[in-house]
């Protein structure tokens, strides 16, 4: 008997946030504006417009593939990937193949098992994007209308190893890769904007009963299936966890009638909730590729790895870490704090402010965490000083509240002995009567009179 188990590996497309195109001085904004406004000879393919690589754009993929762990190629060069497609102006795009950037990196994940996973990073490369169609309906008639602002925008594309094995992994290993693509301040990875696009690859594998099941590594790339099916331009996580499970749904149904998945390229239908065929999947060589003859290769000298290197910042793993160890948090309050450097900036901006008076905090570190945390501070509109004084202020109020009714309960206790020596004697339907005559007495919630109430009578 065989079980099956998915086998996945990754490709993804993350735009830069450069003011400039990447081989032209168009701006790179194309999100809601006018179709065709930001274009020019060079991003719409006309004979004889020579495209000039972006040094920000290079700059920042390298900056990338290093926070990544990834080895820096000091030569790389710019290829020419050969498709024809209404969206690619050139017939071709200018893309990097043999050698890319940044090679050979890893990102640690998580996963529901709370196993530890090293997702090997095969490269980092750096390209142009293409433009979009647009399908709309004229005259009665469907069509597609092509919008070239986006061609040409710089595109680094993250390609994985198949370490995947299960739907769970992939959403952990894509949350975190946007997050630290956040941190470095390279692109907003927007989903809904489609600046950062998902494309799986997914396979089944059958593994015979009794027999070890599918790792990652370099041990089992062998044992590998011989095909292939590649999700195409998915732009939500969601939408990548429903295409994942419907695929190894679709698949292992194939293999369970003895036959094998075509290999091919799919996309999701959320309509449907099904992915749909687009069209056979290609191979490396279907693209042609070869040197682009019009960008002389590249050279990264130890120099600039080194100032690009200390851009780095302190990344969400190794903050979460030093949040935990520095104000002795949680290791779930520290993560939802390094969520987004921003929050995070402002956490230790706020305990600052806190300790700014006295080497003992105004406030406790761990109310200024639960504060941000659970009320969702604007961080936006409420400075960090102002924080710190909303929590002295709230706490104050709680002291003269709970002061308030202590008293209250007091005076109730000393108006009704007998109930109070009812409950001694083991008649506890008194508590309610009790907490029925505190409540006429004071403006507190019933939960909280029903909580002091009961202290008070453990105590008498």
């Amino acid at each position: 008997m065989n079980t099956y188990q998915p086998i996945i590996g990754l490709e993804v497309h993350v735009e830069l946030a450069t003011k400039s195109k990447m081989f032209c001085g168009c701006p790179a904004e194309h999100f809601g504006i006018e179709p065709n406004t930001h274009t020019c000879p060079v991003c719409l393919g006309l004979p004889g417009a020579l495209p000039v690589p972006n040094r920000k754009a290079v700059e920042w993929t390298i900056l990338l593939g290093l926070a990544l762990g990834c080895q820096i190629n000091e030569h790389s060069k710019f290829d020419r990937k050969n498709y024809f497609y209404p969206d690619l102006p050139k017939g071709y795009q200018i893309s990097q193949y043999e050698e890319p950037l940044a090679i050979n990196g890893s990102l640690e994940i998580r996963n529901s098992k709370s196993e530890i996973r090293n997702i090997r990073i095969r490269r980092v490369h750096l390209e142009e994007d293409t433009g979009k169609l647009q399908h709309t309906t004229v005259n009665g008639k469907d069509i597609s209308l092509a919008d070239f602002n986006r061609s040409g925008v710089p595109l680094v594309e993250i390609v994985t190893e198949p370490d995947f094995r299960s739907v769970d992994e992939v959403d952990q290993y894509l949350k975190k890769l946007q997050k630290i693509v956040r941190y470095l301040g390279i692109s907003g990875t927007d989903m809904e904007k489609g600046s950062m696009r998902l494309e799986p690859s997914i396979s089944i594998a059958q593994i015979a009963k009794h027999s070890r099941s599918y790792k990652h590594g370099k041990d089992f790339e062998h044992k590998l299936p011989d095909y292939r099916v590649e999700l195409k331009n998915i732009n939500s996580f969601r939408f990548a966890r429903k295409a994942l499970e419907y695929e190894i749904q679709r698949q292992t149904e194939i293999l369970e009638k003895g036959e094998t998945p075509t290999q091919q390229t799919r996309g999701w239908s959320e309509a449907k909730n099904a992915t749909i065929p687009q069209r056979e999947k290609e191979g490396e060589s279907d693209y042609r590729y070869f040197p682009e003859p019009d960008i002389p290769p590249l050279r990264i000298s130890n120099e600039q790895l080194a100032i690009i290197n200390k851009q780095i910042p302190e990344l969400p793993d190794a903050k979460s870490t030093r949040f935990q160890k520095e104000f002795s948090l949680t290791e779930h309050t520290s993560n939802l704090l390094a969520e987004d450097k921003s929050v995070a900036d402002y956490f230790e901006e706020a305990v600052k402010n806190s300790l700014a008076a006295s080497p003992s905090p105004l406030t406790p570190i761990i109310d200024v965490a639960n504060w941000i945390i659970n009320k969702k501070i604007d961080i936006n509109q409420t400075l960090p000083a102002e924080l710190i004084q909303q929590i002295l202020r709230s706490k104050q109020s709680s002291q003269i509240d709970e002061s308030e009714l202590e008293k209250i309960i007091v005076q109730v206790f000393a108006e009704n002995p007998k109930a109070v020596e009812d409950y001694k004697k083991g008649k506890l339907q008194v508590v309610g009567y009790l907490i029925g005559v505190c409540l006429k007495k004071g403006n507190f919630h019933q939960a909280q009179i029903k909580e002091a109430v009961e202290k008070k009578l453990r105590n008498v």
